[in-house]
């Protein structure tokens, strides 16, 4: 079964294996909507076997938070009318004009065009890709769309990010719960992976006005209000003491000096990633 987070709120979880991220259902009293597609056919009909056995009423739409393949490629399968920011149908549509088999998604890769987690990850969800067949969302919006399902309310809206500059949230005000899908992760498309403090701060400011009690991440497990902002007053606090910084070396030694000691292993990594950032933007 999809794991319940509220009367009205499902989600089916993510699985790293395969890079499947999670997936919604938002069930109002006229119709339900499902929150992204799935990374595969078999993703989709995966996540639609469970909701199909559930009495709720039939899925209508579904609400597709960005671009990228993991989300996208179950769309076809789930057969319903998809929702997306207009950049991520243009996206989307590019993507219908690639080929994925191979040697196609290798060559990508060699051209710096797609990274090989992807790559890697596609090979192992869809190890034949003959049928793939991409289709782009038929309703698309400009900032913010809200739909009520009945007696429930669905207020997408688009709030960019490094990872997919594309991004929406998905909000449920009347259970209090946000789909945030991918947008807090870091920019992987770009060389080393990044963070831009200034980027990161926009972002948040845009999620922070939502009253949200549980919040839905694309490839982690679903957190509470403390949990996420504890994790990202924490990134916000080391990126302000990177600061422009583009050594790691001078960034890790900043770090032990305000915090007086060393960082931690995850502390280090978001230190690489503010560098990181810092360099790009020296280039």
């Amino acid at each position: 079964m999809l794991k319940q987070l509220a009367p009205n709120v499902y989600y089916m979880p993510h699985y790293s294996e395969t890079d499947r991220p999670a997936l919604g259902l938002v069930c109002g009293e006229s119709f339900s909507v499902a929150i992204d597609a799935g990374n595969s056919p078999a993703h989709a009909q995966d996540f639609l076997g469970l909701a199909e056995k559930m009495d709720k009423p039939p899925i209508q739409h579904v609400l597709v938070t960005h671009w990228h393949w993991d989300h996208i490629f179950g769309m076809k399968t789930m057969g319903r009318t998809a929702i997306s920011h207009h950049d991520t149908k243009k996206k989307v549509a590019y993507l219908k004009t690639l080929k994925w088999d191979d040697a196609s998604l290798d060559a990508r890769v060699e051209s710096g065009e797609e990274i090989e987690f992807c790559r890697d990850m596609i090979k192992r969800e869809l190890p034949v890709r003959d049928n793939l067949k991409l289709c782009a969302p038929e309703i698309t919006f400009q900032n913010q769309i809200q739909l009520d399902l009945g007696g429930i309310t669905c207020v997408m809206e688009h709030v960019g990010g490094e990872h997919a500059p594309d991004s929406s949230i998905v909000y449920i005000p009347e259970e209090k719960i946000m789909f945030l899908a991918d947008c807090l992760y870091q920019d992987f498309y770009s060389g080393e992976w990044s963070y831009d403090l200034k980027e990161v701060q926009t972002l948040l400011a845009k999620i922070k006005k939502y009253d949200v009690e549980h919040y839905v991440l694309g490839h982690q497990s679903p957190k509470t209000y403390a949990e996420l902002w504890g994790f990202l007053d924490e990134l916000v606090a080391i990126g302000e003491v990177v600061g422009r910084e583009a050594s790691l070396d001078q960034a890790v030694e900043a770090f032990t000096l305000a915090r007086e000691k060393e960082p931690t292993e995850e502390q280090l990594e978001f230190i690489q990633n503010f560098v990181a950032g810092n360099q790009k933007k020296s280039m």
